[in-house]
C-alpha cells in the first residue's frame, strides 16, 4: 500500500478536487462539481469531505453527507496510479466510522451503471445493488443504486 494520509479537505483544496471529480468521475458529462459546490460541501456542517494525500500529491478524495438514518456518499475518486493500492478503501473506511460514531448504520450511493471497476469495488466492500435508475446522469447515462448495512461486516474484510 502506497504511503498516504487521510484528513479532512480545506477550502482551498476544493480546485483540485474539483478538477478530479471532472476528469475521474464526470467525463463525458456536464460538470456539477465544480470548484464552489465542491467548496459548499467542505464547509457543511452535515458532509464530510476528505482527501488522500502522498505527501503534498492529491491521491484521492470522498464527499460525504449524513442524514438522520443514513449517509450518502457523493463521489469517491482515486487517481489512477494510487488505484489499487487500497486509498479508496482507506477513505470509505473512514468515512463508514465517522457514520458509525454517529449512529447511522446505512451508507447509500449511486455509480454509473458502465463503471465496472467502481462496481467490483464497492461489491468488494460489502456494498449490495439496490436497482437501476434510468437516466441518472444528464438524462443520458443509468446510474446503480447501491447500499451498505454498517452492522454487517462484508466477507472480505472478516
Amino acid at each position: 500500500m502506497t504511503n498516504v494520509r487521510i484528513s479532512l479537505a480545506r477550502a482551498d483544496d476544493a480546485p483540485a478536487i474539483a478538477e478530479m471529480s471532472r476528469r475521474l468521475i464526470e467525463a463525458g458529462l456536464p460538470w456539477s462539481w465544480n470548484e464552489s459546490r465542491v467548496r459548499h460541501y467542505v464547509q457543511h456542517p452535515e458532509c464530510t469531505v476528505l482527501t488522500a494525500r502522498d505527501r503534498r500529491r492529491l491521491a484521492g478524495f470522498a464527499i460525504m453527507e449524513f442524514y438522520d438514518v443514513h449517509a450518502h456518499l457523493s463521489l469517491l475518486a482515486v487517481q489512477p496510479g494510487y488505484r489499487k493500492q487500497g486509498v479508496g478503501r482507506l477513505l470509505l473506511e473512514w468515512l463508514e466510522s465517522t457514520a458509525r460514531t454517529a449512529g447511522i448504520f446505512t451508507v447509500n450511493l449511486e455509480l454509473r451503471a458502465s463503471n465496472e471497476g467502481a462496481l467490483a469495488f464497492y461489491r468488494k466492500l460489502g456494498y449490495q445493488e439496490l436497482g437501476t435508475r434510468r437516466a441518472y446522469y444528464a438524462g443520458r447515462e443509468d446510474a446503480l443504486r447501491m447500499s451498505r448495512d454498517l452492522t454487517v461486516m462484508p466477507a472480505s474484510r472478516a
